[in-house]
């Protein structure tokens, strides 16, 4: 009996799943036999056709219309179709976007970004819009528009993306590695930067930048720089103060070098005008010397430590390694040089204040000096002229 009952049971089992593919293959049917016209509108003008070969292989395809337009009974239905509700299968994602910058971006979201919605493609397939080496030019639809950005004041972020180091990897080497627009911000549950529990928060960016570039973030975790982050000093440098958030150049690249300095006495503002009086500055100054030394060549770019830490590339026994990197030969008489010395601080360095006061006042002396002299002569010229009957002397 129980033999029985089972065998019936799976029969049914069968059935009613044999029969639901069938029922939702009819309904499509019923429904494409108007919608599958290409030049089908609505009473607007927009337009109402559905290309069946692609709804049925996109990741909708097996479900019934009536599943998303559910206000659709029968035939006729009402000329205005309801908006769909995304959220009655995709719940999280929906509950994502609802809380996000773009909740009220669009009348429906989900579409500007996953396009016609019936002829959606998993997103590992290279022909959907979010596909990773396709969604730079999905955000840049938006984000790209300079109309948009400016009515939204919004940074038209898309060039500078596109023209980094990211962009590059993504549209020249096709790799899907490579950072996206989501890779920093998120997918459905993109926050503004001001929001604590945004990735790109200035305090979580470290984070952020820090999943793909593991051990470069290790390093700054460990410099000075990652420490006062983590001890909540809001002023201390992240990543994008130095490399930007959307046009990152290849840091090893002219144009970085030569703007590097500048970056890091945007902060240390007293050590960049010491800096600058160097001659490695000055050699930074002629435009085409690039491999000068700058900050991050003697004080390491993410793991900076202060001098007084034995390991630090600045401490007083690493000088000799440090200078040698460069200067071949550099002995601890050659690591005497004092790269921000300050000839205006009498108490930190008094020889090359005085003698910076030495040379000012023997420069103000000779031309105070010449220029009466110039003077004196002038007059004298003037009045031998008037001794002469206007001639000269």
């Amino acid at each position: 009996m129980k033999k029985q009952f089972s065998i019936g049971l799976a029969v049914l089992v069968s059935a009613v799943l044999f029969f639901l593919p069938c029922r939702s293959l009819q309904a499509q049917t019923d429904c494409l036999s108007c919608h599958g016209d290409p030049t089908l509108q609505d009473a607007s003008g927009k337009s109402i056709g559905v290309n069946a070969d692609k709804f049925h292989s996109s990741v909708h395809g097996s479900l019934k219309c009536t599943d998303c337009h559910t206000n659709v009974k029968g035939y006729p239905h009402p000329d205005n179709a309801a908006v769909v509700d995304c959220s009655t299968c995709h719940a999280d994602e929906a509950s994502g976007i609802g809380a996000s910058v773009h909740a009220k971006a669009s009348e429906h979201p989900c579409l500007s970004c996953h396009g016609d919605p019936h002829q959606i493609v998993p997103k590992t397939d290279p022909q959907s819009s979010v596909y990773p080496l396709n969604i730079p030019k999905t955000c840049g639809t938006c984000h790209g528009n300079a109309a948009l950005a400016k009515k939204h004041g919004l940074q038209n972020v898309y060039g500078l993306y596109m023209d980094s180091i990211h962009g590059f990897a993504v549209s020249k080497e096709g790799l899907l590695v490579a950072a996206n627009c989501t890779s920093c911000h998120g997918s459905h549950k993109i926050l503004s930067h001001k929001d604590p529990q945004s990735s790109t928060y200035r305090a979580n960016i470290p984070g952020t930048c820090g999943s793909c570039h593991v051990g470069i973030n290790e390093q700054y975790q460990a410099g000075i720089h990652g420490k006062a982050v983590a001890a909540g000093n809001p002023n201390a440098p992240v990543c994008t103060d130095c490399h930007t958030a959307h046009g990152i150049v290849e840091p090893t690249s002219a144009d970085f070098r030569m703007q590097s300095t500048p970056v890091c006495g945007s902060c240390h503002r007293d050590k960049f005008s010491t800096y600058r009086d160097t001659f490695h500055s000055q050699l930074g100054l002629l435009g085409g010397y690039v491999q000068t030394a700058r900050c991050w060549d003697c004080h390491q770019a993410h793991e900076i430590l202060p001098a007084s830490d034995p390991r630090s590339p600045i401490a007083q026994a690493n000088l000799v390694t440090t200078c040698g990197r460069c200067h071949a030969g550099a002995n601890a008489s050659f690591v005497q040089y004092q790269p921000h010395a300050n000839a205006r601080n009498r108490k930190l360095n008094p020889a090359l204040y005085y003698i910076r006061l030495f040379m000012n006042l023997l420069l103000a002396s000779v031309l105070t000096f010449f220029l009466i002299h110039t003077v004196l002569w002038l007059i004298r010229s003037h009045w031998a002229r008037l001794k002469n009957g206007g001639k000269h002397a």
